[in-house]
C-alpha cells in the first residue's frame, strides 16, 4: 500500500464526487454538497461497542462502531435522523479521529466499524493510516448503504477488510421513492462487485470472528415481500455462497405517519417466513436471520457523543 499524502487525499474534497450524486461542490471552502458535510472536520456522534450487528461481527465484545453524521441518502424511513441531518454530532480533527479508533481497540473491540463512511472516505483514510502507525491491527468493516461509486472504493484497497453494504432496491422507481437515490440498482451493484473482488473469499478467526469477507444486508420493506424476493434472487445468482446475506426484518415505522400507507405498518412475520424459505430454495446457506418480534427491539444507539470527545 502506498503512503497517502494528506494534501492529495483531501484535495479530492474541492470538487467533491465522492458518492454517486457527485455534487461537484468544494467543502473546503464551506460548500454544502447534498449529504451536508462540509470543511476538513469530520462529525462524529458516537464511538463506541455495539452488540447489535450480525453475531460475527459484534461476537461477545462488541464491535467498535464509530457513526458518522450526515448521510448520502434521503431515506423516508431512516431511523438514524438525528445523524442524517447532522443535528446530532460533534465536529473533530482527523488526529482525533485516528485517536477513537485506537480507543476502540483498547476498548477489546472485534472490529472497527465504521458506520456510514463514504462522505468522510478522506478523512478517514488519513486517520487509519495514522492509527495503524500507532498500532491499529483490528479488521476494518465499511458499513455503508451500498449507493457507492466503485471507482471511489477502489481507493480503500487494503485499508477495508469486511465490507458491510445494504443492496436496498432492485426498483428504481423506488429507489428514487423512498431513498431520493436515482440509479441506485445500477450504482450498489457495481459497488458489490468491487467490495467483493477487494474481499476475496471470507475468512474467520478460531472464535468464528469474520477477518475478511462481504455481509450484504437487505431490509425488508412493509409490502414489498416480491421486491425482497427479486432482490435475494439477483444477489445469489451473482455470487452465490462466495458471500454471507443478512435478511433483516427490523423494520420500524417512524415515529410520524409517512404518506406511504405501507411504510406505516411493519413487515409480516409470514412474509418474512416466505422469503427465508425461497432464499433457502435457492440454495443460499451462508446467511443470518432475524427472531420474530425483532422489529420490537431498539436496535438504535443512543447519538450522544459516547467516546467521541476526549476525556478530560
Amino acid at each position: 500500500m502506498c503512503q497517502i499524502n494528506k494534501r492529495d487525499i483531501l484535495s479530492l474534497l474541492e470538487d467533491c464526487r465522492l458518492c454517486p450524486r457527485q455534487c461537484g461542490v468544494n467543502r473546503l471552502a464551506g460548500e454544502k454538497g447534498f449529504c451536508g458535510a462540509v470543511g476538513e472536520k469530520v462529525r462524529v456522534a458516537r464511538a463506541a461497542l455495539h452488540f447489535w450487528e450480525e453475531p460475527c461481527i459484534s461476537g461477545e465484545k462488541g464491535s467498535g462502531t464509530v457513526f458518522f453524521s450526515w448521510c448520502t441518502l434521503r431515506c423516508v424511513f431512516c431511523q438514524n435522523r438525528e445523524i442524517r441531518s447532522g443535528e446530532a454530532g460533534a465536529d473533530i480533527s482527523i488526529e482525533r479521529l485516528a485517536d477513537i479508533f485506537l480507543e476502540q481497540q483498547q476498548r477489546g473491540a472485534h472490529n472497527l466499524n465504521l458506520v456510514t463512511p463514504t462522505h468522510y472516505l478522506p478523512q478517514i483514510m488519513l486517520a487509519l493510516g495514522i492509527a495503524r502507525e500507532n498500532g491499529l491491527t483490528l479488521p476494518v468493516v465499511y458499513n455503508t448503504s451500498g449507493y457507492e461509486r466503485a471507482e471511489v472504493l477502489r481507493m480503500l484497497e487494503g485499508l477495508v477488510d469486511i465490507w458491510l453494504p445494504d443492496y436496498k432496491y432492485l426498483s428504481e422507481a423506488l429507489a428514487v421513492d423512498y431513498s431520493a437515490a436515482p440509479g441506485y440498482p445500477e450504482t450498489a451493484s457495481a459497488a458489490l462487485d468491487e467490495m467483493v473482488r477487494q474481499a476475496g473469499e471470507p475468512a474467520f478467526d478460531a472464535d468464528g470472528m469474520m477477518q475478511k469477507g462481504v455481509i450484504i444486508r437487505h431490509l425488508c420493506l412493509p409490502g414489498h415481500l416480491e421486491q425482497s424476493r427479486q432482490v435475494v434472487a439477483k444477489l445469489f445468482a451473482r455470487y452465490g455462497n462466495s458471500v454471507y446475506y443478512s435478511l433483516m426484518n427490523q423494520y420500524t415505522p417512524p415515529p410520524f405517519k409517512l404518506r406511504w400507507e405501507n411504510l406505516n405498518g411493519r413487515f409480516k412475520a409470514a412474509d418474512y417466513d416466505e422469503l427465508i424459505d425461497f432464499a433457502v430454495g435457492l440454495g443460499l446457506e451462508n446467511g443470518f436471520v432475524q427472531e420474530e418480534g425483532t422489529a420490537e427491539e431498539s436496535f438504535i444507539p443512543a447519538f450522544d457523543l459516547s467516546g467521541v470527545l476526549p476525556e478530560k
